[in-house]
């Protein structure tokens, strides 16, 4: 079977759901199609089932700048992120337009028809090949089918559940039970408390090394008071102006006086444990966002530990045994569960193998144009959200590009665009930037790479990226243009 396709989107999940919004708004001579290899939207938050599952940006960046969250709770729950994404759905008229339970298998570009071959399996396991003039790959980066599980020592001697986060088992029943949460990250951190409230016994969240953790109010008062009397788009507009700002500034203190956000984060931690928990387990040996920042709302992780529901270890795992966890120092930490919190592994386009003209592509080998566009892939971008801000407010700004890219096209009657690259520009840094996170690191082989200079620099800095984005030109000398081979024309028109 073989089905003609505008623009094919990879992914109905946070990204392509935003992009299908902004194509329907922006470019509605254009058509396109969703697939999505699971059987719901949503993504990540219909992937990730684990008690207290919730954003970890503010809902005032992470909501669309075209539709405001209209809840005053700051970090909202994997559910109510749903629920909004199936109003965004709702409101555009998307339904139609997701392919459910199909799967990319591979995708071929070919410069002679300036088409990519797209080959899918249906959710009868068939295998159906899918003709699409643009692929704009909205899988986020990491593998939903497994996530990053190192092989500690005498695993298989435990007699308990070892779970991952990830896989997060149907009505789990740990009321009760000890638990022992291995990772120091954002799910690790919700957990604690969540599983506490749901009722185990007692949970005891063992690290490595300490990570920085912020706390946020859960409620936005201002946001809350500003919607009594002014109008909801223009509420939401100025708190997600003030929040935008709030996330520059602080991780601009962190690039240019990190002595200074260090001591303000850990006095903020020392006030909240009230001297009830070591801070040894709270100060990290990195500056702040040498890792990503973690928030937890209404320092609930902190209140759970200072009342003794829930305990924390700073330590090495020597192994496993049949009742819990032997540690290097010699403690030995009793569980009947053990989450092994140790997050994602990485890769691109949801895993899709991907050619031209019949060559193998390897990401890593590639720039992005713009923080979007792969360089040398024509009629392909790519949505990949900030690693210091809300993943949102990339995707808003990236949809918009891409509109006003097809539409500069159409105009002009291209069909072909691709990003020339150059490869004095290439450094060893990923687009996922300088951080030394486990799971930036372990990208290095997969992720396209960092630029030099601009148009191939990721500054994941949203304010600057807006401001470029709106006003780059399309004849910059790097994007080139072309047209398909007409009776009239003996061979393609270029245009840079």
């Amino acid at each position: 079977m073989e089905k003609q396709v505008d623009i094919l989107i990879v992914g109905a999940g946070i990204s392509g759901i935003g992009l299908a919004a902004h194509l329907s708004k922006h470019c509605p001579q254009r058509s396109f199609e969703i697939i999505e290899r699971r059987e719901s939207i949503g993504g990540t938050w219909d992937l990730f089932k684990y008690p207290g599952i919730r954003s970890d940006s503010d809902m005032s960046t992470f909501g669309f700048n075209f539709k405001p969250w209209q809840k005053t709770s700051v970090l909202a729950d994997g559910p109510s992120i749903k629920g909004y994404l199936n109003e965004v759905v709702k409101e555009f008229q998307l339904e139609p337009k997701i392919h459910y339970q199909h799967r990319v298998i591979s995708a071929n570009y070919d410069s002679a028809s300036h088409k990519w071959s797209v080959k899918i399996e249906d959710a009868e396991g068939k295998t159906q090949t899918w003709i699409a003039n643009f692929v704009l790959g909205c899988t986020g980066y990491y593998n939903y089918d497994q996530g990053f599980q190192p092989d500690f020592p005498n695993q298989q001697a435990f007699k308990g559940q070892f779970i991952h986060p990830q896989h997060w088992p149907e009505n789990l029943d740990y009321r009760g039970k000890k638990v022992v949460i291995i990772g120091s990250g954002a799910t690790a951190i919700t957990l604690v408390p969540a599983m506490v409230k749901g009722g185990a016994g007692h949970v005891t969240m063992l690290q490595r090394s300490p990570t920085y953790i912020a706390s946020v109010p859960s409620i936005d008062v201002v946001y809350a008071k500003m919607r009594k009397y002014l109008p909801e788009e223009m509420a939401y507009k100025l708190t997600r102006a003030r929040n935008i700002g709030m996330q520059r500034g602080i991780y601009a203190l962190a690039q240019k006086q990190p002595k200074l956000l260090k001591k303000l984060l850990l006095n903020s931690v020392k006030f909240q444990l009230k001297g009830k928990v070591d801070m040894k387990h709270f100060t990290p040996n990195y500056e702040p966002w040498d890792q990503r920042l973690c928030v937890v709302p209404d320092g609930d992780l902190f209140k759970i530990l200072r009342e003794g529901h829930a305990s924390v270890e700073t330590d090495h795992i020597e192994k496993l045994t049949e009742t819990g966890i032997l540690l290097k120092s010699g403690k030995h930490l009793e569980a009947d569960i053990i989450v092994s919190a140790t997050g994602l592994n990485i890769q691109i386009l949801g895993g899709i193998q991907a050619t031209l003209d019949g060559k193998p592509l390897n990401t890593s080998q590639h720039m992005l144009y713009r923080g979007i566009m792969v360089s040398d892939v024509p009629n392909m971008a790519l949505i990949i959200g900030y690693i210091n801000a809300s993943w949102t407010l990339k995707v808003d700004i990236a949809a918009e590009y891409i509109c006003r890219l097809l539409n500069h096209m159409d105009h002009k009657g291209y069909d072909e665009v691709v990003a020339q690259g150059d490869v004095s520009e290439l450094m060893d840094d990923t687009v996922m930037g300088s951080l030394s996170s486990g799971y930036i690191a372990r990208a290095a082989d997969v992720m396209p790479k960092q630029g030099k200079h601009a148009p191939w620099h990721v500054s994941n800095n949203y304010l600057a990226d807006r401001k470029d984005l709106k006003q780059a030109s399309f004849k910059d000398g790097v994007l080139k243009f072309k047209t398909k081979v007409t009776a009239v024309q003996s061979k393609p028109r270029l245009v840079s």
